[in-house]
């Protein structure tokens, strides 16, 4: 009677078994009987006795089956045990189970997203970087001059001290403040080199965690994506002021006082130098004096971004004259600076974080304290790209040659600009006014498009933009302006 009866659980449990084979996917027990070897390779190894692998028959019909060893004995059988057959498998869990995919950048996830696409009309308008009428990445004629001097000399690659190549740090502040500037004469200036415009922000970021705990940061609405990352990853608490009016598609001047006016007092005011991002719309020099009264009214401290210097307009000194505005009335500011698009050296990680103090001794102690949060951070930084630029700024022919190139990149933004209008102003015949796209200046358009109508630009017209509806003339031909016209009138009129 026993013997049937097993025969007849066995049979149950066959029949179970082949009903779940069929449900369940082949690389599934494929990694079920993997386990269930490995499990009993551990259980074997934790437990080697032979005499405590046997299964009585007595403690099956209880509901209690001991495999491999004594239940008291073996730290792999202490879990309960339920039903007939009952298994403890050992699973090889990793540590890392709690980390989450990370979502893309919102900016150089477009390019990925354009590299998959396989349409010939597609057109990548999302990150800022110069490329020729072709649409090719260019280097700049004076830059391959620089790195030929730099062979020729055999220049080692030792390296730097903490706070960078001490010629780029002259040539970057001469280049922000002016040659002739006191406040440079007087070595009032902190200048240490930082990995582009993005580790000179962070590195003023821990600067001011350290130094200036609890003071809250205020950023322009909108700003460029990484700003607000910079700060939570320093821990440095932030909030914005207006800055663009969608209605006026330009500057809400009155609100950004009203914000800067209403922080608390000692509060950082980032600004951007010039060619705003993303919306392309600076304040006026009228406005940029009436900035700098009231930062001054509630003892703010201005931290100035500037990336695209000679870029913007095409003169070094013009992209400049907020700062310089700001540092002549005697202000303390940060100033952060990227040689990226200027001289076109996005790989090289080329930039600098500039501290204006009242004194020199200032400036030697903030320096200090720099190069002691760059240390553990990054330790020194590259030399390539601070010797291109140091010997571009201190070869009056290269420096010359380079104001001339920037001039010409600058100038083929503006055609493209100015041809962008023409296209959307012919196009469209609903009365839409598009001058506020003559009026922005710099390397981005600010198109006033929302997010579902740039989903249309990417999905319909294969157009790779942010969704905030920010395009890079910079990546923009004169032969895609038509196209690109068509795609903003039937995304702007035909998607809520």
């Amino acid at each position: 009677m026993m013997r049937y009866n097993h025969l007849g659980h066995l049979g149950s449990i066959v029949v179970s078994f082949l009903t779940l084979a069929r449900l369940v996917p082949l690389h599934t027990w494929s990694c079920l009987f993997r386990g269930i070897k490995m499990a009993s390779a551990i259980l074997s190894f934790a437990c080697p006795s032979s005499a405590s692998a046997s299964v009585s028959v007595r403690d099956n019909f209880k509901g209690r089956t001991r495999l491999g060893c004594l239940q008291e004995r073996c730290p792999f059988s202490q879990a309960k045990q339920f039903g007939r057959v009952a298994m403890n498998v050992a699973v090889n869990v990793s540590r890392f189970e709690g980390i989450t995919m990370a979502p893309p950048d919102p900016i150089l996830g477009v390019t990925e997203s354009f590299r998959a696409d396989k349409d010939e009309k597609k057109l990548n308008l999302g990150v800022g970087a110069y490329r020729t009428e072709e649409l090719q990445p260019y280097v700049l004629q004076v830059v391959k001059k620089a790195e030929n001097l730099m062979l020729e000399r055999g220049e080692n690659k030792e390296y730097l001290p903490i706070e960078g190549l001490a010629a780029f740090n002259k040539a970057t502040a001469d280049l922000l403040l002016g040659a002739d500037n006191p406040l440079v004469k007087q070595e009032k200036v902190a200048t240490v080199q930082g990995l582009s415009g993005t580790g000179s922000l962070r590195l003023a970021a821990a600067l001011i965690e350290r130094y200036f705990p609890g003071a809250k940061v205020l950023i322009s609405s909108p700003t460029w994506g990484n700003h607000k990352n910079i700060f939570n990853d320093a821990k440095v608490p932030w909030s914005e002021y207006r800055y663009y009016d969608p209605k006026t598609v330009g500057l809400d001047f009155d609100g950004m006082i009203a914000d800067i006016k209403a922080a608390p007092g000692g509060s950082f005011i980032l600004l951007h130098g010039c060619a705003h991002n993303p919306t392309g719309i600076d304040p006026t020099l009228e406005q940029w004096e009436k900035i700098a009264d009231v930062i001054q009214e509630k003892n703010h401290i201005p931290f100035f971004d500037v990336a695209y210097q000679g870029f913007a307009s095409g003169s070094l000194d013009a992209d400049a004259s907020s700062v310089r505005l700001f540092a002549a009335r005697g202000m303390e500011l940060f100033v952060a600076q990227s040689y990226s698009k200027n001289l076109g050296l996005y790989a090289e990680r080329i930039g600098a974080i500039n501290v204006v103090c009242s004194s020199s001794d200032t400036a030697v102690r903030v320096k200090s304290q720099l190069k002691r949060l760059a240390r553990p951070m990054y330790s020194n930084p590259p030399v390539h790209g601070a010797r291109i630029v140091a010997n571009i700024v201190g070869d009056p022919v290269l420096f010359s040659e380079w104001k001339g190139e920037m001039e010409l990149m600058a100038g083929r933004i503006k055609d493209v600009r100015k041809r962008l209008y023409d296209n959307l102003s012919g196009k469209d015949k609903s009365g839409k006014d598009w001058s506020f796209i003559l009026r922005q200046i710099g390397m981005f358009s600010f198109t006033g498009l929302t997010k579902a109508q740039s989903e249309n630009m990417t999905n319909k017209w294969h157009i790779y933009m942010t969704k905030d509806g920010r395009i890079s003339l910079a990546g923009l031909s004169l032969a895609k302006c038509e196209y690109l016209a068509d795609a903003i009138v039937d995304s702007y009129h035909n998607v809520n």
